[in-house]
This record gives C-alpha cells, structure tokens and sequence, in this order.
C-alpha cells in the first residue's frame, strides 16, 4: 500500500503507521464534520469563517467513498416474507453501475496518488439492514428474531454477500484505509442483541464480507457503536475486527482505558473523549483529556477524538480549548 513518499509524513501515513502501532511524526487530528448550525453559532461568537478555524485547529483529512449500499430499486417496505427477500437479493446487484458517482474513473485515477485517509463505511449494521427506522418497525423486527429467525439471517446474509461481492470488485480499484462497520444496535445500558443472537445473526453475515475486505488489502476494519456494545466486543473481535469507534457511548461502561485492559493491542481505537466534558468549563476538559489520552498514545493504535459530532451548544472557546490541550497532549507524546 502506497502512504506517501518515504521520509515525508502525510495524513495517510500518518494513519496507516498509527494503526500498526507505529511510531508517526504525531497522532492524527480527525474531525467528524461540523453542521452548519455550529459554523452559524461560532461567527456570533467570533469566527471568521471555516477557513480561519482550521487554520488554527489543524485536521488530517479523511475523504469517505462514495458508493451506493442500498436496494436499488427501494423497496416499497421492510422485509416481512419469503417473497420480500426474493425481491431484496434481486435489488442487491454489486454489479449495478449505478451505484457510483459519474466521476468514478476520475475519481479512482486521482485516489491513485493521494496523500490523505480513505474510509469506506461499508454495512450499516443489523437493524437499518432490517428496514428499521421507527418503533413500529422495531416491533416487527422483534417479533421475526422469534418467529421467523430464518427470514431474519437471510435479509442479513443478503446484505453480506452482496457487499462481499461489491467489496471485491470496488477494492481491484481502489486501495481503502479502512472500513467502518455502523451498529446502532442498542442504548447505554446494554445492547438490543445480546452475544448469541448478535453472533448468530450479524457476525456470522458478515464474514464473507471481511473476508474480501481482507483479500483487497484493508488492513483496519474498524466496530462504530452508538451504544454500550462492551458485552458483544469479545465476539466482534473474533469475527475479524480490529478495533472500536464508540460515539456517544456510555463513557463508563466504554471507557476506552479499560477496553486496552481487557483487550490489549488488539483493539485499535478511535474517539473516547467525553463529548459533554466541552459543554464544561476549561480545567473539566484539560481533566478528561489529561486523564485518557496520555496512557492510550503511549500504548499506540489510538486516534483521539470527542466521541461524537460537536453540536451547537458546544461554545467557540471551548472547542478551541479542547483542540489545544490535544495538540499539547499529543506534542508531549512526541513521534
């Protein structure tokens, strides 16, 4: 895999080397994306424009491929007979050119010879692959896990090789940094899916799907939880996974400290710094960054981050507070 021209640090080598638990120039600087409400509330507040703010707080960019993953054509609903799923494998062509942009080629021709992150965040996990997107759908699902689990693991397996198929051909193009797998699969006491029933339906449709993940050379897939997911993690992990992105988790039962503990140099990590702690004033956030981030660059194969999107009640000064003391933090750690 190409990272960049020896002896000169880009944002991909940079990535690449922090996830084989190496030793870059410094820890990346990522940025989830800021909404257009936050930019709006910070100009009130002093800023000049975008350009000005990043010019203070640097970010390595990461570009995420853009790939069609959906039906196409929708379904008219969600899954609920054998003929539905006759109707959804059909819809799940990886050979569907219309699943890319019209640039494709350009696009690839110029990924070529990048020097900046590629992500593919290539499942959207188990129950947005089920068709749920509001609680009486949820319902539905729940009543199919037990009277119709044969229904349910085959909208997953679907899903799975049909993307293992997509995965193959967009990977003969295109070398990928990492892929994201997103599983809103819970809240912050427990997961909706405990081990047995995640592994029986998820983890085992995903397998032909790392596997070509792995046969095209992605050497980081990493686990995007929005919940408290710890009790799935020691079967995700041997599914093939290599590490966790925990979004506004419960910080207690996800602390990204006591995961290293359990799990070791296994487990590669992005985010972890408490989201609310920058609603907080400046010695809150010096705290939660002083008392996460040193031991975690120091154990390697860590991104630090706050765990989810900076929202608009999150001040300007604040913001900046927290980028700072990161950069002092991770300049402490050195390269």
């Amino acid at each position: 895999m190409g990272t960049g021209e020896s002896g000169t640090w880009t944002a991909r080598r940079r990535f690449v080397e922090t996830m084989r638990y190496g030793r870059p120039d410094r820890v990346p600087y990522f940025e989830e994306g800021l909404r257009d409400e936050v930019l709006s509330q910070w100009h009130e507040q002093g800023l000049a424009d975008e350009a000005d703010l990043w010019a203070r707080c640097p970010v390595d960019r990461r570009e995420q491929l853009p790939v069609d993953l959906s039906p196409r054509p929708a379904l008219d609903g969600p899954v609920t007979t054998a003929a539905d799923l006759k109707a959804l494998r059909e819809r799940l062509d990886g050979d569907d050119p219309g699943r890319f942009p019209d640039d494709w080629a350009r696009r690839v021709e110029a990924w070529r010879t990048r020097d900046h992150v590629l992500q593919w965040p290539v499942h959207s996990g188990f129950f947005l692959s089920m068709g749920v997107h509001d609680w009486r759908r949820f319902l539905e699902v729940v009543h199919l896990l037990h009277d119709a689990p044969e229904l349910v693991a085959g909208v997953m397996e679907a899903h799975g090789r049909f993307l293992a198929r997509l995965a193959d051909r967009v990977l003969r193009e295109v070398d990928v940094d990492f892929a994201t797998f997103s599983e809103p699969i819970g809240g912050n006491d427990r997961p909706l899916l405990g081990p047995r029933a995640y592994e029986r339906f998820v983890l085992a449709s995903y397998a032909p799907l790392i596997d070509a993940l792995r046969r095209g050379g992605v050497e980081t897939i990493l686990f995007v939880t929005y919940a408290n997911a710890r009790v799935l993690l020691p079967g995700v992990l041997a599914a093939g996974f290599d590490g966790v992105w925990a979004c506004e988790a419960e910080t207690g039962a996800m602390d990204y400290r006591s995961l290293r503990r359990q799990f070791g140099s296994s487990l590669r990590l992005i985010g972890g710094i408490d989201l609310d702690t920058l609603l907080a004033d400046k010695a809150t956030i010096r705290r939660e960054i002083e008392a996460k981030v040193p031991p975690l660059l120091a154990q390697g194969g860590y991104v630090p981050l706050a765990d989810g999107r900076v929202r608009a009640n999150v001040p300007l000064e604040n913001y900046l507070y927290y980028r700072r003391v990161l950069e002092e933090v991770a300049s402490r750690q050195g390269g």
